[in-house]
């Protein structure tokens, strides 16, 4: 080899090497991620807000114990399939923008073969020759300049996976909202149901009373009628109730989701806490459009098809690329030859597209409806989100006027039941006022928990349809 080749052979490599060392400098420290585009949520997990850690995953729950709220959370939040498959997309975006980031660095491909080349003369005299080679090609080359393709590319991918985080995030809150309402509907359907088997008992009550005084000739045939009557409606809506309680169980465990086989016990009684966030409607509103997940994705996704926009059109100008090969034994698809050779080349090349036969035309149409389309998503999902914030605002107010109708309903049933007992004691009242008063204070008791269960539920899920649910919020 002269001096000149090794001159160009070693000045081809040390191009090489000075453009790829960026990369294999990372990569020496980061191989998975050397153009850092995997986001620090993949290694560290996402924290809900107001939250100091992220769910506890695989969560080992004991059936046999009452499910606490903020297990049935947790173990929603580490099985529901959907933020599983979330969780993914975040990943196949992160490397999307991997390779919107590559496209900035310089390739180079390197192939080396051992090749026998036999030539022969049938026809002639002259002898045949046989030669044994090695090969070797390389190339590199580096896109010094174009018109903002790959910058449109690399913003798109960056808005794309910032739209995949704030999905995740949205799905988060989706889950929490329907294992929060699933949880709650528990406790309101077991209420109805105890409230049914009590009035059950008390109508049962009410016609043994009715046959004893119609034996006495106290009362006439009709009461008895009456009372069978109602004994049989309380037990056709206690069974009712108790299809409704059952249901409600059911679709509880699938939003935990574990085997549906599993038997799910909550604790007997609800926390009597009332505390409320008195914001008013128009702060809400502006809280969800500003922090809700799905709107945050949503603009992520229009953002980054406008980019595409951009990419579509740059796509159709002119670049500029910096190439250097290297070649000895000859270039690709010569055949070899009894001398040695080395050969190295340098250049700057320029591609202008000059005609594609309109298909850049309607390419970038394409970009632009798909990002008219993203628009239009946009809007529709702002619309929904604070259509969501303002029912869960208004039954969140009516839960709690509810609950304090409650507390004076039950108050005064238990009044009603301690003057009864009175009167009945003192022989002013018979058996059948004292069976209704008494039925009146279950009732009220039972609206009493299906109150604070709706209170809690309507709650927690105004702080979900505006994205600020967290494990911690949950668990108060």
């Amino acid at each position: 080899m002269n001096v000149k080749t090794r001159v160009n052979v070693i000045a081809f490599w040390l191009i090489l090497l000075v453009l790829v060392w960026p990369v294999s400098g990372m990569a020496a420290w980061s191989l998975e991620d050397p153009l850092l585009a995997v986001p620090d949520v993949i290694g560290s997990g996402v924290t809900l807000p107001g939250d100091n850690e992220v769910a506890p995953c695989p969560v080992e729950k004991d059936f046999t114990i009452p499910l606490a709220l903020d297990e049935a959370v947790d173990l929603a939040l580490c099985n529901n399939p959907q933020i599983q498959e979330a969780w993914a997309n975040i990943k196949i975006e992160a490397g999307a923008l991997g390779e919107a980031r590559a496209a900035y660095l310089p390739t180079a491909t390197g192939t080396f073969s051992r090749i026998k080349d036999r030539t022969s003369h049938p026809d002639s005299a002259f002898a045949g020759t046989t030669i044994f080679s090695n090969t070797l090609y390389g190339t590199a080359t580096w896109r010094l300049f174009d018109f903002g393709a790959r910058a449109a590319n690399r913003e798109a991918a960056e808005q794309l996976l910032a739209a995949a985080l704030a999905n995740h995030d949205a799905t988060l809150q989706k889950t929490l909202s329907a294992v929060i309402e699933a949880y709650y509907d528990v406790y309101t359907q077991r209420a109805a149901l105890s409230a049914k088997i009590q009035s059950e008992e008390i109508a049962t009550n009410t016609l043994n009373a009715a046959r004893k005084r119609e034996t006495m000739g106290a009362s006439a045939q009709s009461d008895t009628l009456q009372a069978t009557t109602a004994l049989a409606k309380a037990t056709l809506e206690k069974n009712r109730a108790r299809g409704d309680y059952q249901k409600a169980l059911s679709v509880l465990v699938y939003s935990l989701g574990v085997p549906g086989t599993t038997q799910v016990r909550l604790p007997d009684t609800i926390d009597e806490k009332t505390d409320h966030d008195d914001r008013e409607l128009n702060d809400w509103l502006e809280q969800a459009q500003k922090n809700h997940p799905a709107i945050l994705a949503a603009r992520a996704e229009m953002e980054a098809a406008q980019k595409k926009v951009d990419a579509a059109r740059s796509d159709g100008l002119p670049t500029l690329d910096l190439t250097a090969n290297y070649y000895e034994n000859g270039r690709p698809g010569q055949p070899l030859t009894p001398t040695k050779t080395r050969e190295s080349t340098v250049g700057l090349v320029v591609s202008v597209p000059i005609f594609e036969g309109f298909a850049r035309t309607y390419k970038i149409q394409g970009a632009k409806a798909q990002a008219e389309a993203k628009e239009a998503t946009l809007a529709d999902t702002e619309h929904q989100i604070l259509m969501e914030v303002v029912k869960a605002h208004a039954d969140a107010t009516s839960a709690l006027q509810n609950l304090n109708a409650s507390e004076d309903l039950l108050k005064s049933a238990q009044n009603a039941l301690a003057v009864s007992k009175r009167k009945y004691d003192k022989g002013a009242a018979d058996i059948l006022e004292l069976l209704n008063t008494q039925a009146a204070l279950a009732d009220a008791e039972q609206e009493r928990i299906r109150s604070l269960a709706e209170w809690r539920s309507a709650r927690l899920k105004l702080f979900a349809s505006v994205g600020m649910m967290g494990r911690s919020l949950a668990a108060k």
